[in-house]
């Protein structure tokens, strides 16, 4: 999910800034409005902290020892040495907390330390970057409570997904592989913790549309080095690297990092390209040696504390991972088989394997392209976005929404859900998933109140990822909110009309209800569920 600000408001706009916050490295590009027909420039930020280079950089937060306050971000938050700013020992650096965020399986959730909620870290995160259904609202509010947006409900403040920030950036290379109007690609955007894959079309002048229902997986290129991880963990014990992780949480950081540089990031999937790698304990993560015992300690002290990673070993760490991203892009091409080029971005898609096992599955069926820098294709397309939010003209439900209704019960209807009103709860459908709507359209239905007497009637929204659904309390039923709107005029009786209106014109599902009876218009907006 991609942020897009624009300050000062839209209708006087000067800047607009696009924000990637990702799971493992966050970045953010911006590009100055300028007259008709003047080319913009977008600039991605390439300056950390006063580290100059990286398109990106890490997403955690180090805080002091009693989390008060962030002592530093970033890249910087997983340096080895301790911050001057720390009082005594500084407790372990905060991170993957994005996946906190949204339909999440708790598995895959990090325990974040005592008094650091989710919203609290985004929110430090989001401030420190220096611009100074449910996952967007969080947004909304933490970037309201770091001083990015003045009003919570700004319209300012726009939202797109990954894969179609990365698909508007890819649409101005479509010419260059001889894709012209209504020609299909798919955008398989690998990242650091998810993969997420999209299929687009191009329409007239230069609008997309979404073919296929968005879909997403865990495993983005930091799968590889817990891989390496648990390998390591078999040689030194599970004890050793837990009291690791505890104790010397920077070391476990330096030795991820060095084994990027010199064993992820170059390997080819090729064996003749590849030379063992001696993986030195003493060199690379010396406070491992005093937390190794019994016969793990003595299988390394006879070699020299050193470990081989050979060619098959390493393999080994790439091949679950990829497997799960083939069959992603394997599922997305049977929905879509007709598909003419697939873009590979995000920063995993650099990794030259990870590119060969691609082609070797699929380019009999399918041209595919890594565009320049792919690392920057979501950053960069966010702020194209947000430069022409109208690019995107029609987008696929990912979900099933519809009301709380309460009619009368009827004979048929399960005894045990009738009230003391003698009516039901059910949910009401209003928009199936998978269906591709436009932008701006909107599904509206008309209701009444359920009793004579009533002053104000509350509308309740859900969403499932079923197709249909009976009641709002089934199972895969989520809750995304609800508003009021008043009831005057009791004396109409039930005779008050009520209309809703869900309209899902951009990443946010936007309500709006009028009441017929003194045409009087309530309006609210709620995060799209994703």
């Amino acid at each position: 999910m991609i942020p897009i600000e624009f300050e000062p408001p839209v209708e006087d706009a000067r800047v607009v800034i696009g924000i990637d916050f990702g799971t493992t490295f966050s970045g953010f590009s911006f590009a100055y409005i300028k007259p008709e027909k003047e080319k913009i420039a977008i600039v991605v930020n390439d300056n950390w902290l006063g580290v100059k280079g990286p398109m990106k950089t890490n997403t955690v937060l180090q805080y002091d020892e009693d989390y008060e306050d962030v002592i530093t971000w970033g890249a910087k938050a997983l340096a080895n040495e301790p911050s001057k700013k720390a009082k005594n020992k500084q407790p372990r650096p905060v991170e993957m907390f994005k996946l906190h965020l949204g339909d999440v399986p708790e598995t895959k959730k990090p325990k974040l330390p005592n008094g650091i909620t989710p919203e609290r870290a985004i929110t430090d995160y989001l401030r420190e970057m220096g611009f100074s259904e449910k996952t967007k609202t969080i947004m909304r509010k933490c970037l309201f409570d770091a001083g990015l947006i003045k009003r919570i409900g700004t319209l300012s403040l726009q939202f797109t997904t990954e894969p179609e920030a990365a698909a508007i950036h890819c649409m101005n290379i479509l010419k260059e592989h001889g894709l012209s109007t209504g020609a299909k690609y798919l955008i398989v955007d690998c990242g650091g913790g998810t993969v997420d894959l999209t299929v687009r079309k191009l329409l007239p002048d230069n609008k997309l549309g979404e073919t296929t229902m968005m879909s997403d997986g865990f495993c983005g290129g930091t799968y590889v080095d817990d891989k390496f991880l648990e390998f390591l963990e078999k040689q030194v014990s599970k004890s050793a690297m837990d009291e690791l992780k505890e104790k010397n949480y920077g070391q476990v950081n330096y030795m991820v990092q060095q084994f990027c540089f010199h064993v992820k990031i170059p390997f080819t999937g090729e064996e003749s390209d590849f030379e063992t790698f001696e993986w030195d304990i003493e060199r690379k993560c010396p406070a491992l040696k005093k937390y190794v015992t019994g016969s793990e300690k003595n299988e390394l002290r006879k070699n020299d504390w050193i470990i081989d990673l050979d060619f098959k070993t390493v393999k080994g760490f790439f091949d679950p991972v990829i497997d799960k991203i083939l069959k992603l892009i394997k599922d997305q091409l049977k929905k879509c088989p007709d598909c003419s080029v697939m873009f590979l971005v995000g920063g995993f898609s650099e990794s030259k394997y990870l590119q060969t096992k691609v082609k070797q599955t699929f380019g009999d069926k399918i041209k595919i392209a890594v565009p320049p820098r792919p690392v920057i294709a979501v950053v960069s397309g966010a702020c194209e976005y947000g430069l022409d939010t109208k690019a995107v003209s029609t987008r696929v439900l990912k979900w099933t929404y519809g009301v709380l209704v309460s009619p009368k019960w009827q004979p048929g209807d399960p005894l045990s859900r009738k009230n003391s009103f003698g009516r039901i709860d059910k949910f009401y459908l209003m928009a199936k998933k998978e269906v591709q709507v436009d932008v701006d359209k909107e599904f509206s239905q008309r209701l009444l109140p359920s009793q004579p007497n009533q002053t104000s009637i509350v509308f309740s929204i859900y969403y499932t990822s079923k197709y249909s659904a009976t009641y709002c309390d089934e199972p895969e039923m989520n809750f995304l909110g609800k508003f009021e709107v008043d009831l005057p005029d009791a004396h109409l009786g039930l005779n008050r009309p009520v209309m809703l209106t869900l309209r899902f014109g951009s990443m946010e599902v936007f309500l709006k209800a009028t009441n017929e009876t003194n045409n009087r218009v309530y309006r609210t907006t709620f995060c799209s569920a994703e």
